[in-house]
């Protein structure tokens, strides 16, 4: 037999088998895929590692997925599965049960049995039937995307009242819980509850940058203003080398290369943190077009496991949305620091030009570091952001 297991590359967050696409006794090619599992940040499709037939799936719809797990097994030479139906072991997918006004009824020890445990939660949680909801799942079974759309529906029959009972309405502008926002939430609370946020506020000016920006572009090289804040945040990694680090019990673990993660939000749909690998190395230009790629595959639903594990540290650009000022920014998992930027706006300054105190109008935003200060103190955090600030307003100018 060939197992079929999880990728090792997950980061920390725990994932969950969303659907199988295939069935048991099914052929499959080599990659074909196989199985989708979810995070709180990308569905990947699990590939097949041989050919032949699917002769075993261990973890069904809606089952916790930790990186290694074995998912399923393959027949390559198709023995086994010609020995079980030989024996009548695999048999057809059942009939459709009958249905009530939400769905199928079946005996509710059998039917909890069934149930995995997200969605026995959300049943709890909404106090909602499961034998009454429709199951889409393998053989029928009821999946966390069933329980959201019976929530989501104009009624939904409470645990242990008669099918006479007056129905619970849910309001129409009810948001049921997607697995994405579910596994945000368990994150952010994980985040807080675990290290010590501390947040320190510093503004940049930004005429350096935007005189670069636009003197590039006339050169026909188009580049984000958070390819540059990207590119300054590695430069700053140099006078504070602990910010790009992370609290183990025994040690504080530095990464030996700077990966800038970049929040991006879907809108409705969450957000996603792609990673900039190796920042540190990359030039300003190699920076954007890394930008732009993965904002693209971000966007368009297609980012890797890989485009958003290893991070080392965190770039929240809430500007974009209009926020002035988020603080503190609740740190990722696993890292020591978070960079906010607020929205770049012109704003009045005082400067001295000649000796003198002048009024001057700048393109200025503030910039937020919040910290494990379990990792970090004041003195480090102010250095990397006096550092980082430093890098923008200095900037040098294209000859």
């Amino acid at each position: 037999m060939i197992e079929i297991r999880v990728p090792d590359e997950q980061e920390g967050t725990k994932a969950v088998v969303r659907a199988w696409l295939k069935q048991v006794g099914d052929e499959v090619a080599v990659n074909d895929p196989l199985v989708e599992l979810e995070t709180d940040k990308v569905t990947q499709e699990v590939p097949s590692p041989a050919a032949g037939v699917l002769s075993e799936i261990v973890l069904d719809t809606d089952a916790e997925a930790v990186p290694g797990a074995l998912l399923g097994k393959i027949d390559p030479d198709n023995t086994s599965v010609r020995a079980e139906r030989s024996r009548g072991a695999i048999v057809p997918t059942a009939e459709p049960r009958p249905s009530t006004s939400l769905g199928t009824s079946v005996g509710g020890e059998a039917q909890e049995s069934r149930l995995s445990p997200s969605v026995r939660r959300a049943c709890l949680q909404h106090g909602i039937d499961a034998s009454r909801i429709e199951g889409t799942g393998r053989n029928g079974r009821v999946t966390r995307e069933d329980v959201d759309r019976a929530v989501a529906g104009a009624t939904v029959v409470s645990v242990g009242e008669p099918a006479t009972a007056q129905p619970r309405h849910f309001s129409a502008h009810d948001i049921p819980h997607d697995r994405m926002r579910t596994t945000i939430a368990d994150n952010m609370v994980r985040a807080v509850s675990e290290a010590p946020h501390v947040t320190a506020v510093f503004e940049a000016d930004f005429s350096a940058i935007a005189a670069h920006k636009a003197a590039m572009a006339a050169k026909g090289v188009k580049l984000s203003y958070t390819a540059y804040i990207v590119k300054a945040a590695a430069e700053a990694m140099t006078v504070a080398p602990a910010i790009n680090g992370r609290w183990e019990k025994d040690r504080i673990a530095v990464s030996p290369t700077i990966d800038i993660g970049v929040g991006t939000a879907l809108g409705e749909k969450g957000l996603v943190v792609p990673v900039v690998k190796d920042a540190g190395s990359q030039s300003l230009e190699q920076i954007g077009k890394t930008l732009d790629g993965l904002t693209k595959r971000a966007r368009d639903g297609k980012l890797e496991r890989s485009d958003v594990s290893g991070g080392s540290f965190t770039i929240s650009n809430h500007g974009v949305s209009g926020s002035l000022l988020a603080a503190p920014i609740i740190l990722h998992q696993g890292q020591a620091a978070i960079l906010g930027i607020g929205k770049l706006e012109k704003r009045v300054i005082v400067r001295e030009v000649a000796g003198q105190d002048a009024i001057l109008v700048r393109p200025m935003a503030y910039v937020t570091l919040t910290i494990d200060h379990r990792v970090v103190d004041g003195h480090q955090t102010n250095a990397w952001l006096s550092r980082f600030v430093e890098t923008l307003e200095t900037w040098p100018q294209p000859q």
